[in-house]
């Protein structure tokens, strides 16, 4: 029987096996060693590669794949592989293979951000890409090692992470305005930079995170106060009206500010991520420091227009408060013994403001104290500070007339600050007490006495018209009229007749010799005017020494 042509085959196979001949041939050797070196070039090529790790950035704009490279300090340390979408199409995802000995560099510290022309507030940076081209810059952080995924930033770190310095948070209610990379100031000189900004939508806020380099982060302290440091602070208010003007940067796009109130202890350095509140300007950080206070409610009958929130709370020039809120709780309940509505308005007593800062406040003890002073007149009263802007203040003063009508009240759970009218609405209320008592006044007689004033002084009047028209009359006659040409004769013949008097006219002359000769005479009779004083007899008789003559009868012829 024949074998098949497939028997042959398998029996020539068996005795192939069986054969010395059947070994491996020399000829395999070379392919083989081949194989080895190929695979021990792969695994060391595998083995010599660095990290792959994953970038995210919200654009790829000037990321190329096989082109973009990575670097620190200008040193390639890896390069950019593949760039893609992520799943969603929301955002960019970078993969990039580092440098084997770059490991360390990679951990949860470390930032990465895109180097390119940039024309910012610092000023005019990253040129040299213009040619070269983006690149990635890495800044090692500090941390565990082993990290893979990176967010790669629009903006450059504001300071390394390993610089000296020291990083504090800043929370507000209001946005500021403010910018990674805006300056922090201390007395207009710039110690710092804004390096992050975020919004937080659960808490409704802003989170800053600010940098303050060595050696100026001694200058915050647990008592340092931060506020918004915009361009131009322009005020109008009861006080008056105030500019503020920051640094030339802060002007133009505005930046942080901070320092410690006059009246607080410096305080102790405060260590890394230490948050402070952010105040919107100097006077509101101020007012952060006055944390103890005593509220009060004002019921306000007449107009608040011009009293606004913030309004400072005076007692005799001196601020002891501050206006919390107008209006508050307006759709409270009025209290029953009151017939009109008043508008409340939140005041705080502020104690620290009177020096004792540093203090511990009893609140009790003030409250008290203020019952007290309410007993013996204590009021407050809305007046005008400003005549321009109309702002308003609370003034609080000793009214010993309103001692007595002192009720103690509550509103909304608040005490009440007993308050008095002033100001216009004092004037309004004297002006109502002058017309009731003018209501009050009897008219018809004084109407008929006014008659008869009228008609006194009336007949008066007509008196006098006939007293001018007489007078006119006078005037009108020649003879008056000729009087002034007479008294000038008059006068001019006086002045002649002066003129002929003067010393060295005749006339003159014998006047003098007249009065001379009139003193001689004068002279010579006063020795008879002595006798006659002494014995009027010498005027009848020659002698007194004579005896008295006889008397004899008439002869007889």
């Amino acid at each position: 029987m024949s074998e098949t042509p497939r028997e042959h085959d398998t029996r020539d196979m068996q005795r192939a096996k069986l054969s010395p001949q059947a070994r491996l041939s020399p000829i395999w050797i070379v392919p083989i060693v081949a194989i080895v070196i190929g695979l021990w070039l792969v695994y060391d090529n595998y083995r010599s590669r660095g990290p792959l790790i994953t970038l995210t950035m919200s654009t790829a704009e000037g990321i190329e794949a096989g082109s973009t490279l990575i670097k620190t300090r200008n040193v390639e340390v890896g390069r950019v592989e593949r760039v893609q979408l992520s799943d969603d199409l929301t955002h960019t995802v970078i993969s990039a293979r580092m440098a084997p000995d770059s490991e360390a560099m990679l951990t949860e510290g470390s930032r990465f951000w895109v180097v390119k022309p940039r024309i910012g507030r610092e000023g005019i940076s990253g040129l040299g890409t213009v040619l070269s081209g983006a690149f990635i810059q890495l800044q090692p952080g500090r941390g565990e090692p082993g990290v893979r995924q990176f967010e790669v930033s629009d903006q450059p770190p504001v300071a390394p992470a390993d610089a000296a310095g020291v990083r504090v948070n800043l929370i507000s209610q209001l946005g500021n305005s403010l910018r990674p990379g805006d300056p922090v100031t201390f007395q207009g000189y710039t110690v710092g930079r804004v390096e992050e900004v975020l919004f937080d939508a659960d808490a409704r806020r802003m989170d800053q995170r600010i940098f303050i380099e060595s050696p100026y982060d001694r200058l915050v302290t647990d008592t340092t106060r931060f506020w918004s440091a915009s361009g131009i602070d322009l005020r109008l208010d009861a006080d008056g009206i105030r500019v503020n003007v920051e640094s030339l940067e802060a002007l133009l796009g505005g930046g942080v500010t901070f320092g410690v109130p006059e009246d607080l202890p410096r305080g102790n350095p405060v260590a890394d991520d230490t948050t402070f509140n952010l105040y919107p300007d100097e006077d509101t950080a101020r007012q952060g420091t006055f944390n103890r206070y005593l509220e009060y409610v004002l019921l306000v009958e007449d107009t608040v227009r011009g009293l606004s929130r913030g309004a400072p709370v005076e007692f005799r020039g001196v601020r002891i408060g501050t206006v919390a809120a107008v209006p508050w709780q307006f759709t409270a309940s009025q209290p029953e013994n009151r017939d009109s509505f008043s508008i409340p308005v939140l005041i705080r007593i502020e104690p620290q403001r009177l020096g004792v800062e540093n203090q511990a406040v009893d609140l009790e003890e003030w409250e008290q104290r203020f019952r007290r002073l309410f007993d013996t007149g204590l009021r407050a009263s809305l007046k005008s500070g400003n005549l321009l802007t109309g702002a308003m203040f609370v003034d609080i003063n000793f009214h010993r007339e309103e001692a007595d009508s002192y009720v103690a009240e509550t509103f909304s759970g608040r005490d009440v600050f007993p308050i008095t009218s002033a100001g216009f609405a004092q004037i309004e209320s004297q002006v109502t007490s002058l017309l009731t008592k003018l209501n009050d006044l009897e008219i018809e007689p004084l109407l008929a006495g006014l008659d008869r004033n009228l008609a006194t002084s009336e007949a008066m009047l007509n008196e006098v018209r006939d007293l001018s028209t007489s007078l006119q009359a006078l005037l009108d006659d020649p003879g008056t009229r000729s009087l002034p040409s007479n008294l000038n004769a008059t006068l001019v013949a006086l002045q002649e007749t002066l003129e002929g008097m003067s010393p060295d006219s005749s006339a003159y002359r014998e006047l003098s010799g007249a009065a001379e000769r009139l003193e001689r005479m004068m002279r010579d009779l006063q020795p008879v005017t002595r006798t006659l004083n002494e014995n009027p007899r010498a005027l009848l008789f020659d002698s007194l020494d004579t005896d008295d003559p006889q008397p004899r009868a008439p002869r007889r012829n």
